[in-house]
């Protein structure tokens, strides 16, 4: 029988499912037998360049929605601050601060199922505003339709965010309210506006590796452009608040495996990665990231964004 360092050094990249959940075995030290695999892919399709991005918590908390990860649930009892969808003089302050810190794309999220009308319409006026500022606008607004997609598109949007969050099979265990096959719906729509796709998900949750394994092969299907990998931090008042964070190894390899599959995807790391990583921020570019989310995030803090664009001077690679 091959040993594992043997076949990973057969591994090239686009992975079957067999392959990766054999992966996904992978104990101790011999992940980083599998990290110099991704690694080489990440090189070979991606080069030394890393791609930032910042978000904005643009209308925050009080959402119908019964995400059970979600501190910004109506549904849980948390501490997260509630507020309308602020004003674009807000927008452009933290928009402008990112672009200063080598940020090239910039998402407006809000909180609940979708806007109302009228804060849609705000919401493409900010958007226009952000690409004259010679960024590329991302929003993440929830579950819009074709007509409300095209109409922001037509603003100026690049590019649409909606994470499928985990695999189908598990995500009934997450949320009640909406269904994966909504989100599916959403991301199709977005798509066939002409629209760039980001669309990734959180782990930490409970999912088994299988369930992992099955949501990247959902977005390859799909054809996303960009897989945001969001790892999961408890909030207190939540269902979830008492789950315990994944251990830095167990992310990273996450993070791997995803390169291997989706060798072509922008692999981005977002919420949750100060806690998650700890001292191994800095892996997950030899784990096969080429992307990442700097300054703070929807609801928690993240690392000072002077300490990330020295990391990412001081691994070699270039923004």
């Amino acid at each position: 029988m091959l040993s594992i360092q043997t076949k990973l050094r057969q591994i090239e990249h686009g992975i079957d499912k067999e392959t990766a959940l054999m992966l996904s075995e992978i104990k101790g030290t011999e992940v980083f037998d599998l990290f110099v695999s991704a690694n080489r892919t990440r090189a070979e399709f991606h080069g030394n360049n890393v791609d930032l991005c910042s978000i904005i918590n643009a209308k925050s908390g009080a959402c119908p929605e019964d995400c059970s990860f979600c501190a910004q649930s109506a549904h849980s009892k948390t501490n997260t601050e509630v507020y309308p969808l602020i004003n674009q003089e807000r927008i452009l302050e933290a928009a402008t601060s990112a672009r200063k810190n080598g940020v090239k794309r910039f998402c407006i999220v809000t909180s609940g199922k979708k806007p109302s009308n009228k804060e849609l319409d705000e919401i493409c006026n900010f958007i226009s505003a952000l690409k004259d500022l010679g960024l590329l606008p991302c929003a993440t607004l929830g579950m819009l339709d074709n007509d409300q997609l095209k109409q922001l598109k037509d603003a100026g949007l690049n590019r649409y965010h909606h994470n499928l969050e985990t695999s189908e099979a598990f995500f009934d265990e997450i949320c009640t309210t909406h269904t994966y096959k909504d989100k599916m719906r959403t991301i199709e729509s977005a798509k066939s506006t002409g629209l760039s796709i980001c669309s990734g998900g959180i782990f930490g949750l409970g999912e088994s590796w299988e369930d992992r394994i099955d949501m990247a092969f959902a977005l390859k299907e799909i054809g996303v452009d960009s897989v945001p990998i969001n790892f999961f931090t408890p909030a207190k008042g939540t269902p979830l608040d008492t789950r315990e964070s994944l251990v830095p190894l167990e992310a990273l390899k996450i993070i791997a495996i995803y390169r291997l599959i989706l060798s072509d995807c922008g692999i981005r790391i977002c919420g949750g990665r100060p806690a998650t990583l700890r001292d191994l921020n800095s892996h997950i570019f030899l784990a096969g990231a080429n992307g990442l989310l700097i300054g703070n995030y929807l609801t928690t803090l993240g690392r000072n964004p002077e300490d990330d664009l020295q990391m990412i001077k001081d691994m070699g690679f270039e923004i």
